[in-house]
């Protein structure tokens, strides 16, 4: 079975009937539905989400959590060096040991889980990340 990776914007949008992408991620939602897609939330996502809203609001059930563990952990690290090596090669300072942003661990756990086909998203900071990925096995959605 395939399966999409949602993060926490795509839920941020979802919930918001002011949210001008409120009805994209309604329908991306609904296509993933239809089509089988397994609809899936990270951990971190779950975090990130509840540090503002309530988590009782997300649709659970048609979602299946993911947990990070060790192994999305050392991909994201790999992950984060061909990014640091991508910024160096722009012209950019990146510090030694900077901090793994979240999307990146997504992105780990949509490479590493080789159901995960999928991962969507509203946020634009993030598909810019994914586009400095070394050969990411999932493709990115962005409901904008």
């Amino acid at each position: 079975m395939k399966s999409v990776l949602i993060d926490t914007s795509f839920f941020i949008r979802l919930l918001d009937e002011n949210d001008p992408l409120c009805n994209n991620a309604k329908e991306f939602l609904k296509n993933f539905l239809e089509s089988g897609t397994v609809c899936k939330i990270s951990t971190i996502a779950i975090a990130e989400f509840s540090a503002g809203g309530d988590i009782k609001k997300l649709p659970w059930k048609i979602l299946k959590p993911v947990p990070f563990d060790v192994l999305h952990a050392l991909t994201a690290g790999e992950f984060m060096r061909e990014v640091y090596a991508e910024k160096r090669r722009r012209g950019a300072s990146v510090l030694q040991r900077t901090v793994v942003p979240n999307d990146t661990k997504m992105f780990a756990q949509a490479h590493f889980e080789q159901d995960i086909r999928f991962f969507a998203s509203a946020d634009s900071e993030a598909k810019k990340i994914y586009d400095m990925l070394p050969n990411p096995n999932f493709e990115f959605i962005d409901i904008r």
